[in-house]
């Protein structure tokens, strides 16, 4: 197993603040922001050979393997850096394949409840022009349904009406809750509390990890 400078993995719901939180922790840690959802998406585009097998599954809507998407991120790895994980893993199998490659120091948890991630991402709006997001509780555009950049129409995602976000919580609650144990069985999960303001969560996560 190689050990690295300093390896962690990033959990949450939706609207828990991962994003956030990863930019602080990348930035003031000096690791390489690891998304599997990047990656695949780089891998398909530059037509590599796990590029074009993945495509294969996901042109029928099926799930891509797990070997598969550990043979994309141990592509990307590097001795001389440390990591964050963001997105992966998904499921016990794609953690134990990687507790194989690569030793983990601390998992991060953000928790939020599901009727707070419904408040925030209910409240999200989208740039129809130029993609810009917004939020109607923190960050709110200068001018109602504008966008600030490029005055386009600001909308509200399908994905982003409350009952959704409930569907999307609840899924997210039943996929992640045994990989949330399997880290606090190994006592490498930190659980934190998301419901703040982000800095106070990130000065949480600074000193849990340092």
């Amino acid at each position: 197993m190689a050990k690295m400078d300093l390896n962690l993995i990033l959990l949450g719901g939706p609207g828990a603040g991962k994003g956030t939180q990863a930019s602080r922790i990348v930035d003031s840690m000096d690791l390489v922001h690891l998304s599997t959802g990047d990656i695949l998406r780089e891998e398909v585009s530059e037509g590599t050979e796990l590029g074009r097998q993945a495509k294969e599954y996901m042109d029928r809507g099926d799930l891509v393997p797990d070997e598969l998407i550990i043979d994309m991120v141990s592509n990307k790895l590097d001795q001389d850096s440390g990591y964050l994980f963001d997105g992966f893993p998904r499921t016990i199998s794609q953690a134990e394949e990687l507790e194989d490659v690569l030793e983990i120091d601390k998992v991060i948890y953000i928790n939020i409840s599901k009727e707070e991630a419904v408040r925030r991402l209910s409240a999200r709006r989208v740039c129809s022009e130029c993609g810009e997001i917004y939020n109607l509780l923190f960050d709110k555009p200068s001018e109602p349904g504008v966008c600030d950049k490029c005055n386009g129409e600001l909308y509200q995602r399908s994905d982003d009406r409350p009952e959704v976000i409930r569907n999307r919580f609840e899924t997210f609650l039943e996929q992640s809750a045994p990989l949330i144990d399997f880290y606090r069985d190994r006592g490498t999960l930190v659980e934190v509390d998301g419901e703040r303001e982000p800095g106070e969560i990130f000065e949480e996560v600074r000193s849990a990890i340092s």
